[in-house]
């Protein structure tokens, strides 16, 4: 189980990097779309597609590093008012509520890629398809990462945050 625990851990590093990588993608498409607007008046027409598809998969990515933190909306006044056998009950319910959320997130959207993945984006030259493709991202890793949650709750352990 070790392993499945890095493997959390490192798909949750490389998705913040990436996210990282993907917001540095969005300022300098829409600095290139200002800059040819403003200076010479001529505006590329590919710069705000190629930001609105970084904007699709930095949100996924965040989602998902947001849920292996623990920094997603919850309940933690209340929780921390139960009793320790109903609160790790409780836990282990939220944990695999969003576990099925994930999963529903990634199923749904792997229909939606393969139903769009024939449709071109007239401004980037690439599958419409690969939007709903982000979808298939967050929700596969929101899957693995609440299950590491849950594993790691009927263990009795806490689950490492991607930044540390």
């Amino acid at each position: 189980m070790r392993g499945f625990t890095r493997l959390c851990a490192v798909l949750s590093k490389a998705s913040l990097l990436l996210a990282v990588v993907g917001l540095v993608g969005v300022i300098l498409s829409v600095q290139i779309q200002v800059v040819g607007r403003y200076v010479f008046n001529d505006t590329p027409t590919w710069a705000e597609a190629l930001a609105l598809l970084l904007v699709l998969y930095v949100t996924a990515l965040g989602v998902a590093v947001g849920v292996r933190d623990a920094g997603h909306i919850g309940l933690e006044s209340f929780i921390a008012l139960l009793p320790e056998r109903w609160r790790r009950k409780l836990e282990v319910l939220i944990h695999a509520l969003v576990a099925s959320f994930g999963a529903l997130m990634a199923w749904n959207g792997w229909m939606w890629t393969r139903l769009k993945w024939s449709d071109l984006k007239p401004m980037l030259g690439v599958p419409v398809g690969l939007d709903y493709l982000a979808l298939v991202v967050c929700g596969v890793l929101v899957l693995l990462f609440s299950i590491e949650h849950i594993v790691a709750l009927l263990r009795g352990e806490d689950v490492e945050p991607a930044c540390h």
